[in-house]
């Protein structure tokens, strides 16, 4: 049996409309024949590099910038896969990914130096200014994609807050691209304004889109909400990805005025949004479209359209083309408004996690991928998210998993037990909270100090309770939902 592949899409791309605009940030601009040229000279001197590296996967820490797409597009060249970085995480984290993919080399920005200094002998570190030095030599261009073929790898940590590669194919950001074109329409004067970052499925997807559709990207290397909402007031942007924090601080700035008539989707991630949100949008002429997805969908895979944003208030939507859902209920019998595990099925959804046989055996059964989430379907088809993993918080848009932080906490000497949940910012949309039982004289100060060391900043506790006792059922397990209801009742008093 043949393995399905496609034209290697960025030289597809660049000999079908070579002229069309492909990247743009700032003042600078590249067509899609600029884009596939300067991939290719990349992709030579990152051949010369790697000679003495040679493995299927590289890693890779960028920010939103040009030269970052430009390498994404290099290493696609050389049939590597790409491990995306997320430059957030402390250097245990990163530690454990770079070992756990075996990674011989890291491609980063140059202002990841020092964060990547515990490279050691065994793990090359290339910075860009040592890569586009390098001396080009020769590799041979590959005409075709295979669809199988892992095109990147992205960590999510799951409800156990043991982190995962997620494998992604070039088939499940093709089928992704496809899903989405297919519900938002494309159009040759779409211009996709990234803010979110290049690391995540969110930014990557829009780099894959991009070359698949013939679209330009409008680059942002910060979320500029003054700068963006005046991108927006222009008229070259027609779709922009936000989540709910981008959005509400978005419509806050933009005052008495609003966007440009061309622009069309505003593409919501990262949870429902609150009514009044919803109707400042509306106010606004803002066109909003909530998703569902995750890591493991490479992008978006229920969308709820704008007509339907207040009359199916809270929903995600329906799942795109061509991909399905169905809710796996306790008693096996799946009818409307009945809670129960979420499952999607579809070419856009990975094949599995790298080297996690018992999560790969867990997760997936005859196609269908167990999200861990839970939620219904209503009568005419609507999903709704109930809990996003049952007690994932979503912070700034980041995904953070209370068992981490818990995991983190619980090496901390003097800390005798800990839980933790999300309660509701004004800023942040929602913070880890940590719940915690002491063994001696332990200030919230020295927790923080040893959170810092040992997790990112968006996923260290921002409010630290000293508790005598957590809820726990018969089998031990934390009650997190109660530890939340608590703190809503007021039952625990505010220190900080």
């Amino acid at each position: 049996m043949t393995t399905q592949q496609l034209p290697n899409w960025l030289k597809q791309r660049a000999f079908l409309t070579p002229d069309r605009m492909a990247v743009s940030s700032g003042d600078v601009e590249y067509t899609f024949k600029d884009l596939w040229e300067k991939a290719i000279h990349i992709a030579e001197q990152l051949h010369t590099v790697m000679k003495s590296t040679a493995q299927p996967f590289i890693g890779l820490m960028i920010k939103n910038k040009i030269e970052s797409v430009l390498v994404v597009h290099a290493i696609q060249q050389l049939g590597i896969t790409t491990v995306l970085l997320n430059n957030k995480l402390s250097s245990k984290e990163l530690s454990f990914q770079i070992q756990d993919m075996e990674l011989r080399a890291v491609i980063y920005d140059d202002e990841f130096e020092d964060k990547l200094s515990f490279l050691g002998e065994e793990v090359e570190g290339v910075s860009f200014s040592r890569l586009f030095q390098s001396i080009p030599t020769q590799f041979s261009v590959k005409d075709h994609f295979q669809l199988d073929q892992a095109c990147s790898v992205m960590y999510t940590s799951g409800t156990t807050g043991a982190p995962k590669g997620v494998l992604q194919s070039y088939g499940n950001h093709w089928w992704s691209a496809i899903g989405s074109s297919l519900n938002l329409g494309i159009s040759e004067n779409d211009t996709w304004l990234c803010s979110v970052p290049l690391f995540h499925i969110s930014g990557y997807s829009i780099l894959m889109r991009s070359v698949i559709y013939g679209m330009n990207v409008r680059l942002f290397e910060t979320f500029d909400v003054e700068e963006i909402n005046q991108e927006l007031m222009r008229g070259k942007v027609t779709i922009m990805s936000v989540v709910s924090n981008m959005l509400q601080r978005l419509m806050k700035g933009v005052g008495d005025k609003s966007y440009h008539p061309d622009f069309r989707c505003m593409l919501l991630g990262g949870g429902p949004a609150p009514l009044p949100l919803l109707q400042a949008c509306k106010e606004h002429g803002v066109p909003v479209f909530q998703t569902y997805g995750m890591t493991e969908t490479a992008s978006q895979i229920v969308t709820l359209s704008p007509e339907y944003s207040m009359s199916k208030l809270g929903s995600a939507g329906k799942p795109l083309f061509p991909s399905e859902l169905k809710i796996q209920t306790e008693d096996g019998v799946e009818s409307p408004n009945q809670e129960g595990e979420i499952l999607v099925k579809g070419p856009n959804v990975t094949a599995g996690y790298h080297r996690r046989e018992e999560a790969n055996e867990k997760s997936f059964e005859e196609g269908w991928f167990h999200t861990g989430d839970i939620g219904y379907v209503d009568e005419e088809g609507f999903l709704f998210v109930l809990d996003r993993r049952s007690d994932l918080i979503i912070s700034g848009g980041e995904n953070v998993y209370p068992a981490e932080i818990e995991s983190v906490l619980l090496g901390c000497d003097g800390i005798e037990d800990a839980g933790v949940v999300g309660i509701p910012d004004s800023t942040w949309g929602q913070i880890p909270c940590a719940f915690i039982i002491r063994k001696e004289c332990l200030t919230k100060k020295e927790i923080v100090h040893y959170c810092s060391d040992h997790l990112a900043s968006y996923k260290q506790p921002k409010k630290i309770i000293f508790v005598g006792e957590l809820p726990r059922n018969a089998s031990n397990k934390l009650l997190r939902r109660v530890l939340r209801d608590q703190w809503e009742k007021g039952l625990y008093a505010d220190e900080d």
